[in-house]
């Protein structure tokens, strides 16, 4: 994980100094510690690994992961937080989602712990309650308003290496317009 950020970081110093700027410094133990107790779930251990080198990012920066704002510990609880209150109020009852294979039809699971924001109401999902062909840290699309649920990596360290790989090949980059890191193809 280190070495995947110590790329990305001399990346975002040429092409992005504020993207770089926006970074927050690492979570502390007790940070992740108060996220897992206050959520009740233990986090995967490559994402305790990124957060201990950045414990996400200053929202004002703008999107770092696909016009996404990446999330601190502070920020997930927040997210998850709107989330569950809603799945205990019963907002979700009866509805499912379109997952892919290894995803719960749920339109929202407890166990789906977001670590970006979109600003409206759009997410990359930790998985920690995979279906039976899933895996436990998979990551995964949560949408707002469609209830199509996309199966992205197989845990959150391949999905950070692809993403970093494709902010290196040029197919993502850095836009004034957006505010932050997009698809070429939308620049």
């Amino acid at each position: 994980m280190r070495s995947s950020w110590t790329r990305f970081e001399v990346w975002l110093s040429e092409h992005w100094p504020e993207g770089l700027a926006g970074l927050n410094p690492p979570a502390t133990d007790e940070q992740i510690a108060g996220l897992q107790e206050a959520i009740g779930i233990t986090l995967p251990d490559d994402y305790v690994a990124c957060l201990k080198i950045h414990n996400g990012q200053n929202p004002d920066t703008g999107g770092l992961f696909e016009g996404s704002e990446f999330l601190s510990t502070d920020e997930i609880l927040a997210q998850w937080t709107v989330w569950k209150d809603l799945l205990d109020g019963g907002d979700f009852a009866g509805i499912h989602s379109d997952p892919s294979s290894g995803i719960q039809s749920d339109w929202w699971n407890a166990r789906w712990i977001p670590f970006t924001h979109n600003g409206g109401g759009d997410h990359l999902c930790l998985d920690l309650a995979p279906d039976a062909s899933g895996s436990a840290g998979q990551v995964i699309t949560m949408w707002h308003d469609s209830g199509e649920r996309e199966l992205v990596a197989p845990h959150f360290g391949s999905w950070f290496t692809s993403y970093t790989k494709r902010v290196f090949s040029g197919d993502l980059v850095y836009s004034d317009e957006y505010g932050g890191l997009i698809d070429r193809e939308d620049a």
